[in-house]
């Protein structure tokens, strides 16, 4: 079985050609560019479909997924303002490609879609109830609650990142002191530019302080080498996932959470300060009950993502 994905995020749009043979689903071409370079929703989903038209060449396609940051209506197809993606309001992105290829197409909160793949082919198999959270450019969660996807009454489940878990902080979701904030990577980069603009007052020097951009790799590849600064900002970050992670445990119970991207890359590094944060907060019953791994489906996982929600039955 062939399917098209779409990945439309606020960093980067991506098209996928994919198979699944074998209970696997494979990517068997992508194509990619940067959302800023198509600021009007509309060119970037004609952008996205000539892609896609080139990579098919013939093959029969079962199904097209569009896995996107929400807010959004799946049942319609609408994607509906997300945060991270100015602009794009009231896109009828699932009538667009239904009607460019003639197939049918599903659009899926990227959370959920995540969830999926990761319920399907990577960390969560076997399991009736897992939490998926996406630690990227936002924090979303997506959530699989025995054995079936919950995605709430207005595909709005799983919207953790709009959580306050402090009065003050960095901004995610429009909120200061979100949960968002404190573990995305632009929450990560808020913390460690309110670090570096102390050093600057008081005339302190960091190799961040001549950097172009902070990056949360940059972050991360300091604090292991022992740098304080960045070490306080990855600490603080992993301590106030932790936080979430508890209030998570508590009210789901889940065998399992599973977190991509920031956390997937340096799970050794927060796993100790996340684990104590949990231990601290949660139920030790539900805590000990619950793994808290990385995504085993890795950097490929926002690609699998949008094909999966093409080829699942949810």
């Amino acid at each position: 079985m062939f399917y098209i994905g779409f990945d439309i995020g606020g960093t980067k749009c991506a098209a996928l050609l994919g198979e699944e043979t074998d209970g696997r689903m494979h990517v068997l071409e992508r194509r990619a560019f940067a959302t800023a370079q198509h600021p009007v929703p509309e060119e970037a989903l004609e952008q996205l479909a000539d892609m896609a038209a080139q990579m098919r060449q013939g093959k029969d396609i079962a199904g097209i997924g569009i896995s996107c940051g929400g807010p959004l209506n799946s049942e319609e197809g609408l994607i509906l303002s997300p945060p991270n993606l100015p602009g794009w309001d009231h896109v009828e992105a699932a009538a667009f490609f239904r009607s460019r290829f003639g197939v049918p197409a599903r659009l899926m909160n990227d959370a959920n879609a995540c969830a999926l793949a990761e319920w399907k082919y990577g960390a969560g198999r076997g399991l009736q109830n897992m939490v998926f959270l996406t630690f990227g450019t936002g924090l979303g969660a997506g959530l699989i609650l025995n054995g079936h996807l919950y995605a709430g009454r207005q595909d709005m489940a799983g919207e953790l990142g709009h959580w306050r878990l402090e009065n003050f902080g960095p901004v995610g979701y429009g909120k200061a002191g979100s949960f968002e904030g404190f573990c995305s990577g632009g929450g990560i980069a808020q913390l460690a530019k309110a670090r570096l603009a102390e050093y600057r007052q008081m005339g302190r020097t960091h190799p961040l302080l001549s950097a172009p951009e902070i990056t949360t790799k940059d972050v991360f590849a300091l604090a292991e080498q022992g740098d304080p600064l960045c070490t306080k900002v990855c600490r603080t970050s992993s301590r106030q996932f932790g936080r979430g992670l508890a209030l998570v445990i508590d009210l789901l119970n889940p065998e399992a959470v599973v977190a991509g991207s920031v956390f997937t890359r340096n799970y050794t590094f927060m796993l100790p300060w996340v684990e104590e944060a949990v231990h601290a907060e949660a139920l030790s019953v539900s805590a000990a009950a619950c793994r808290i791994l990385p995504s085993e489906l890795g950097e490929s996982i926002g690609d699998l993502a949008a094909l999966t929600a093409a080829g699942t039955d949810i």
